[in-house]
């Protein structure tokens, strides 16, 4: 056993750092849903609030399969809700509201993905959250915040409209040529998760030590320029377009594709220069320090390293480097990234069967926090649309079968 390792046994005793915490989710999409995800994968019970009939707009996203009952599954929610218990309330029929509050009474933590100040309308803000459990954490994920003045306050916002805004489209844009957006998939989204997560589980921390609830008000916007960090500090010291930073950070070509070298520091480039065949380089007045190697990439730089690279491999190449000190790696597609030994060591994919005769799964990322005392997995699918919502209504209300009918009947709940 390697160290650090725990034996299975002891994982299953030690269970998940978020056993027994109860969550209430009203969400769609993906930013609230990757976070109530990574939640259900640390061990939280995942209560998913939906709308009867459509459910999440996720659902309606493509690519899609078909569930059991022949409903479309778009891929965004084939991604953000493993693990999770689905229930379909109508939030505008005053029973099926009814049924949420009685949820949110129960639940330690309930959050919402609402365009500002749709939840405080429906009922369920804060506020109203916080008379009837105190003790419960609220958290809220929209574009641009619920707590503070914005003059966006009224905008919807998706993952791109929050990065654009943050400036990440800017970085080593070509003049003259438009942005190109979403390069980067949904970071909008799946950052603003991120953030909401440490601010849930602060949140937690300060519950368990006050007995007190609070508001975690997270805006993609703000997420967007906290990952901008290096666009903004480089802005206010003169630098105005960060693609222009003294150091060799470019892509180079292989005999297989294209490979990455980030080479910022005098050792770095001169085990680079060794290992290329260009000694000469080290003593070069042309290439003193980091500022000249960034000016001198397409004319010196470039042609040496792509001439070494030519009759190697991505790997091959980027092995070499590494040997020697100087921090490079493949550029994959998705199709390299699913077969990666380390991918699948780490358990970085996990699989969906279909339901819809197609025989390939759906495939995921896997959970990339690991944690030496938590057992990995097991992952479960994604529910249904309203698969549990009996199951919910019963186990966690208390209702008895006649009355789960009536409300079904009544239209309160899907």
């Amino acid at each position: 056993m390697r160290v650090g390792e725990v034996a299975g046994a002891d994982l299953q005793r030690f269970g998940k750092p978020l056993d027994g915490i109860r969550v209430l989710a009203i969400e769609q999409m993906q930013a609230l849903p990757y976070a109530t995800q990574m939640l259900a994968r640390l061990g939280a019970e995942v209560i998913k609030v939906e709308s009867p009939g459509l459910g999440d707009s996720g659902r309606g996203s493509l690519p899609s399969m078909n569930d059991p009952e022949g409903r479309k599954v778009g891929v965004t929610f084939l991604r953000n809700n493993m693990g999770k218990r689905s229930i379909t309330v109508d939030l505008k029929n005053p029973e099926g509201l009814e049924i949420v509050r009685k949820l949110a009474a129960k639940a330690d933590i309930v959050c919402e993905n609402f365009k500002a100040g749709v939840a405080g309308r429906l009922g369920l803000g804060y506020e109203d959250v916080a008379k009837i459990n105190p003790r419960a954490v609220y958290l809220s994920v929209s574009g641009f915040g619920n707590t503070t003045e914005t003059p966006y306050a009224g905008w919807p916002a998706y993952a791109p409209v929050a990065e654009g805004m943050a400036g990440l489209y800017e970085f080593k844009r070509t003049p003259g040529v438009a942005p190109v957006v979403s390069p980067l998939g949904a970071l909008g989204d799946t950052g603003s998760a991120l953030f909401a997560i440490i601010g849930v589980l602060a949140a937690l921390r300060h519950r368990d030590a006050t007995g007190e609830g609070q508001y975690v008000d997270i805006s993609m916007y703000d997420a967007m320029v906290a990952l901008n960090d290096a666009g903004i500090s480089y802005w206010s010291m003169g630098l105005k377009d960060p693609g222009l930073a003294p150091l060799i950070n470019h892509s180079f070509k292989a005999f297989d594709g294209y490979l990455i070298i980030q080479c910022g520091r005098p050792h770095m480039f001169k085990g680079l220069a060794e290992l290329i065949g260009h000694p000469e380089w080290v003593g070069d007045p042309r290439l003193t320090g980091p500022q000249d190697w960034f000016n001198h990439v397409e004319d010196i730089i470039r042609p040496g390293i792509e001439a070494w690279a030519a009759d190697k491999t991505r790997l091959e190449a980027c092995a070499a480097l590494s040997a020697v000190g100087v921090a490079s790696g493949p550029v994959y597609n998705p199709g390299d990234v699913i077969e990666d030994e380390h991918v699948k060591n780490r358990n970085m994919v996990v699989s969906m069967d279909r339901t819809d005769g197609v025989p390939d799964p759906v495939l995921s990322p896997g959970n990339p926090v690991k944690l030496s005392k938590m057992a990995e997995g097991p992952e479960t699918r994604v529910p249904w649309l309203g698969e549990h919502t009996a199951e919910i209504l019963r186990d966690e209300l208390g209702l008895s079968d006649e009355e789960i009918t009536r409300i079904v009947e009544s239209g309160a709940t899907g």
